[in-house]
């Protein structure tokens, strides 16, 4: 019974709860994945949630990733008069049918990862190409001789992904820096890590290895770590990962390009209320409200590390 329990528990953390009061009009927020990455989203949700009296907020992480998840929790969310939905969509070329289903019935956003394509109403995040080009300056900074990187991600197929690798090599093009392929795990860290390793063995020569999502990045310090090559080898990546930040404190990162995931949950939220409330100014005419992302290095990582640890109420 103890374990049933326990595991009940855990289930229900995953897939999702409401981050406060019953009643009021009903806005949910849907993740793509159940990285460390969407704590601050979530936070951020609840502080907007805290803010306003006549709105009800749902966090939503899909277990698995997939597509076929966040349709189960779209259809759950709408059938349940949801008014309002921010998503980052795992597959938005094949989801936008899914959105403009639900933009029938519902004012939609995307949030992290965009479907331009779709019905939604606005994007709201980062500017994925720019923080690509932001991580292959630093690329630059951290390999100057030039060399073999590898980049790493969960799917190529969301929309953050390939804005981000567009990115890099925009900036890498006609360079001495040869990207000699991309990994992808499906957003198993298991195998997150397995990619690094394999890389390590396959291309002994590789200069620098590239995480683009923020579970990465761990994967990426730990395979290193394991190939005793802590320091021989370059390591850029996205997110705030405790593992990451770490890494960069200990030096054995170069740098990371965090975004901002708090600010796409509270302003995602208070977004979606006034646009409910009737106020359409919200939507920006090119349809696309960018958080700027940040770049941390070693001279600012205890700073930064200070500021998030608030955010998540860590003392």
């Amino acid at each position: 019974m103890k374990l049933s329990i326990t595991c009940l528990i855990l289930l229900i953390a995953l897939i999702g709860i409401s981050c406060s009061r019953e009643g009021g009009t009903k806005i949910a927020f849907v993740t793509n994945n159940t990285a460390e990455f969407w704590t601050f989203a979530r936070k951020g949700c609840e502080k907007a949630d805290s803010e306003l009296s006549n709105i009800s907020v749902e966090f939503k992480m899909p277990p698995d990733g997939s597509a076929a998840e966040q349709k189960r929790i779209i259809d759950d969310l709408l059938a349940k008069g949801v008014k309002g939905i921010a998503i980052s969509p795992s597959d938005p070329e094949n989801q936008t049918q899914l959105i403009n289903n639900a933009a029938k019935q519902a004012f939609v956003v995307t949030q992290d990862s965009d479907a331009p394509n779709s019905q939604r109403a606005f994007y709201l995040g980062t500017d994925n190409v720019e923080a690509g080009r932001q991580a292959g300056r630093l690329i630059k900074e951290a390999i100057p001789q030039g060399g073999k990187i590898m980049i790493f991600v969960g799917k190529l197929d969301a929309q953050n992904a390939q804005e981000r690798k567009r990115g890099i090599e925009e900036i890498l093009k006609d360079s001495n820096i040869t990207i000699i392929g991309t990994k992808t795990d499906d957003v198993d860290q298991t195998r997150a890590k397995a990619n690094v390793s394999d890389t390590l063995v396959q291309y002994p020569d590789v200069a620098c290895l590239v995480g683009l999502w923020s579970y990465n990045g761990p994967a990426i310090i730990s395979a290193v770590r394991e190939a005793n090559k802590l320091g021989k080898i370059k390591i850029v990546c996205f997110d705030e990962a405790d593992q990451t930040l770490e890494g960069i404190k200990d030096g054995w990162i170069h740098a990371t390009v965090v975004q901002q995931p708090y600010e796409f949950g509270y302003r995602s939220v208070h977004l979606i209320a006034r646009a409910l409330s009737g106020d359409r100014s919200v939507i920006p005419a090119n349809k696309l409200e960018i958080i700027p992302t940040l770049i941390i290095k070693r001279n600012e990582v205890d700073a930064f590390i200070t500021k998030i640890n608030q955010l998540r109420g860590r003392t």
